[in-house]
């Protein structure tokens, strides 16, 4: 019996000695009523906005190069090791050349190629981009040493090798050729290219033989150093590039192949195509970036007729820019590759689309669930309330009958007691409780009035 001549009745835990209540709720099936429905539409967004995520990019691609023995071949083995670093296997491709390589992005047979500026007339498609150009690659034109050739007019009658079909040697040879009424018709034109057009060339089996490459080409450099041929100075270079915009002027310095033996003997005027790095417009957006990084490693400390840091570039393209190669030259690499792993940086990339959902659902529900929960928990305590002030407001009527009231105040301690609340809570079920023992004590004093 209490204060206010009502008893409390308790069970207790026999091992640790604490009151409980065999009608009490769990806090976490409080929590569960209020904030699930909550965390059911947040999660309901979360996979309606999972429907626009970006698919993941694939860990294999595949790079459409050159002859085994060319630069772009050397430069697609450079790009596989970087790839590799970040767990992409990049499928080195050994191609006839540039012709070819557009053919093969075209049939969706290669991902990204490496493409000669001159070429790109071989393509019809609007499907093909670039993702910068990357070098310049000069056209050498060698021929024989005791020939004199001032210019390709010279080679009227003469045996040429210019490339097979499908490389961007052949296209370019025989642009130039035509310009000065070079053709099959009066010269003999071979598929001859690389190693064995240099040695045709040595063993003086031709006359005169294209080239179009790095100057780090072994079989270029080969030719370079020989006493027996000799290297085409391009007078006329600022005519081409007037009619070719893809062409491009390049100067080789006297004595930089050879200081000891002054080699070239002259400066020496050249023309240039800008090498391409080509892709198919479906490439994943996030390889683009990270291919554009292996070029940066590759190609940024320049050359002969390169400054460092010139390349890669958005310049001398073939190809229109993608949209992502030009936010990389304005701004760099992406922010998250720049200090995640690749896979980390484009996992977070592709579930940024999720953060709308996130905080379109989850701002408002932060707000309005805690008010709820409170409305809740209170509602529990403050559902009594009336009818303990209907008690006690008819308890000075006469007509009231005491007894029937204190039946109905029992029944509501009875069902009060029962009540389960938080902690934070129980001040204000408490408060409940001894405003009931009041009008109690109020309905005492008028029974024994």
């Amino acid at each position: 019996m209490n204060a206010s001549g009502y008893s409390v009745s308790w069970d207790f835990d026999n091992d640790k000695g604490k009151p409980l209540s065999s009608t009490q709720q769990h806090p976490f099936r409080d929590h569960l009523h209020i904030f699930g429905p909550g965390i059911a539409i947040t999660l309901l967004g979360f996979l309606l906005a999972f429907q626009f995520v970006k698919p993941a990019p694939p860990d294999q691609i595949t790079i459409a190069t050159g002859g085994m023995e060319g630069a772009y071949s050397l430069f697609g083995q450079q790009y596989r090791d970087y790839l590799k670093r970040e767990n992409i296997e990049l499928r080195v491709l050994n191609t006839k050349g540039s012709v070819e390589n557009i053919q093969l992005l075209e049939s969706g047979k290669a991902d990204i190629a490496f493409v000669q500026g001159g070429t790109e007339e071989s393509s019809k498609s609007e499907e093909l981009i670039s993702l910068g150009s990357l070098y310049f690659e000069p056209i050498w034109v060698f021929h024989r040493g005791d020939l004199t050739l001032e210019q390709l007019t010279g080679l009227d009658s003469s045996k040429i090798a210019i490339g097979p079909e499908g490389s961007g040697t052949r296209a370019v040879a025989l642009q130039l050729l035509s310009d000065n009424s070079i053709t099959d018709a009066n010269a003999e034109l071979l598929e001859l290219s690389g190693r064995p057009a240099a040695d045709a060339l040595l063993g003086g089996q031709i006359d005169a033989a294209f080239f179009v490459a790095s100057p780090q080409s072994a079989v270029v450099r080969a030719l370079l150093d020989s006493t027996e041929i000799a290297l085409m100075n391009f007078k006329r270079a600022d005519a081409y590039t007037r009619l070719h915009r893809y062409l491009s002027p390049a100067v080789l310095p006297e004595g930089v192949i050879n200081l000891r033996h002054n080699l070239p003997r002259q400066e020496t005027r050249l023309l240039a195509a800008s090498a391409n790095l080509v892709a198919h417009q479906d490439l994943h957006p996030a390889l683009i970036d990270l291919l554009l990084q292996a070029a940066s490693e590759s190609h940024g400390e320049g050359g002969w007729f390169e400054q460092a840091g010139q390349f890669p570039s958005p310049d001398y393209l073939i190809f229109p820019l993608s949209k992502e190669a030009k936010r990389f030259y304005e701004f760099g690499p992406p922010l998250l590759q720049r200090y995640l792993p690749f896979w980390a940086a484009t996992l977070v990339d592709r579930l940024k689309v999720m953060l709308l959902p996130l905080l379109a659902l989850m701002i408002p529900l932060f707000k309005v669930m805690p008010p709820i929960y409170r409305w809740r928990i209170r509602s529990r305590i403050y559902r009594w309330y009336r009818e303990v002030l209907e008690i006690d407001r008819h308890s000075d009527a006469q007509e009231t009958k005491i007894e029937v009231a204190m039946e109905e105040l029992d029944a509501i301690d009875r069902e009060v007691s029962k009540v389960s609340v938080p902690l934070s809570y129980a001040e204000e079920l408490y408060d409940l409780r001894l405003h009931i023992g009041l009008v109690r004590e109020k309905l005492e004093r008028l029974r024994n009035g």
